[in-house]
């Protein structure tokens, strides 16, 4: 855990209500859709090294973080097809191959995730022992999430809807992280001040940024060190989250 423990406990004392990103953050895809792709890659014989793959990573979180590349291409590829061929484009570059082949590439490197990436949900135990002490200690816990469409469902079916007051995906509100718009919608729905919350998240050019531009505590879970010149609170593990309220 990172954070000027004086500073931190200030801002931590007042807090009252504790709000979360979904996919990446208290739900994983096993295995990851990034492991998949660069595997495959590395198939059609491509070799990557490992700061190749953790560029490539956060290259993705900056490009779902609402950047203004994912913008221009859901104008330009409203075909759903079309978006995922250029995504993997994108993708391929990132991780270090040449544009060209990239372009050769891409269209299988697309089926083939289409094809054969099922991804199981998983929720770590930690998180729900983290939830229930949160919840037992009083705080307001909601879920605010980039997604499209509504998730409450997917949340009660893995048994984490007891903990949540309420859910929010980006799409009900037409307002996708970074933009201030959800976050302030949320925080109407958990009926508390931006300086009395937290928001925890995996990405941080949407959760940290994000949050912090709406006036709340950015928290962001880090277990691999992808963002080590990140300029909040980082944690590890959820393991370390209840000692950041002590």
């Amino acid at each position: 855990m990172t954070f000027e423990g004086g500073v931190a406990y200030q801002i931590m004392k007042h807090i009252k209500a504790i709000l979360f990103d979904f996919d990446g953050t208290l739900r994983y895809n096993i295995p990851t859709g990034d492991q998949v792709f660069t595997q495959y890659a590395m198939g059609l014989g491509l070799q990557f090294s490992e700061e190749d793959k953790a560029r490539a990573l956060r290259w993705e979180h900056y490009y779902f973080a609402s950047s203004p590349e994912i913008q221009a291409d859901l104008v330009e590829y409203r075909d759903r097809d079309a978006f995922w061929v250029n995504f993997s484009h994108r993708r391929l570059v990132a991780l270090g191959c040449p544009a060209e082949r990239a372009l050769t590439l891409a269209p299988d490197t697309s089926m083939y995730m289409a094809l054969n990436y099922k991804p199981q949900s998983h929720i770590p135990d930690e998180v729900f022992a983290m939830l229930r002490t949160l919840k037992d200690a009083g705080y307001v816990l909601g879920v605010v999430s980039n997604r499209d469409e509504p998730f409450h469902e997917e949340v009660k079916e893995l048994e984490l809807d007891p903990y949540f007051k309420f859910t929010l995906a980006g799409g009900e509100v037409k307002s996708f992280k970074p933009d201030t718009v959800i976050f302030e919608r949320a925080l109407e729905m958990a009926g508390v001040s931006a300086a009395e919350s937290i928001y925890v998240g995996d990405n941080y050019y949407a959760d940290v940024v994000g949050s912090r531009l709406a006036g709340l505590t950015p928290v962001l879970i880090d277990p691999g060190g992808l963002f080590p010149e990140a300029d909040c609170l980082v944690i590890k593990s959820f393991t370390e989250f209840p000692d950041l309220l002590k």
